[in-house]
């Protein structure tokens, strides 16, 4: 059983704080990787929840590896974002208080996975054609990235 099951096997739907971690991946022409998520059809970054006994880092990186299948190596912070606003409830009823936490990265092997279970493409673009749609929870994340406020941005 993983964490979120294991919390939510105690308290069911109540609101749970949950850490979130990912990364903008840059390739060498400056393009960022996005992936079509499979849950929604919608662009955005890889990353997903904290485990039990991961780093920050490591979440970011296991995400990306399990959604991308490109390994990340030095990480920077980008932002972390968290309050009221990223409350969220999911479909199945789930209340969660969001911690999100977002590097860059410009230091990556492996190759992309053409598709997973968790991603339908995957694919760098110019941060300036973006593709639509673009997942709703991420568009503050683009929008810091195309303001070049000065990093790390806290929210």
């Amino acid at each position: 059983m993983d964490y979120i099951q294991h919390i939510r096997s105690m308290i069911g739907q109540e609101k749970i704080i949950m850490v979130v971690a990912g990364s903008i991946v840059f390739d060498n022409e400056n393009r960022i990787l996005l992936q079509k998520r499979s849950d929604n059809g919608e662009w955005g970054i890889a990353g997903g929840f904290m485990e039990l006994g991961e780093t920050i880092q490591d979440t970011a990186r296991r995400e990306v590896f399990e959604e991308t299948g490109l390994k990340l190596g030095s990480l920077e912070l980008f932002a972390l974002y968290s309050g009221p606003q990223y409350d969220k409830t999911f479909p199945n009823g789930d209340q969660v208080s969001m911690v999100q936490v977002v590097f860059t990265s410009k230091d990556f092997t492996g190759e992309l996975v053409a598709k997973n279970g968790e991603s339908l493409a995957i694919k760098f673009f110019e941060v300036d054609h973006l593709p639509e749609p673009l997942f709703k929870d991420h568009r503050m994340i683009f929008e810091d990235l195309l303001s070049k406020k000065e990093v790390p941005i806290i929210i």
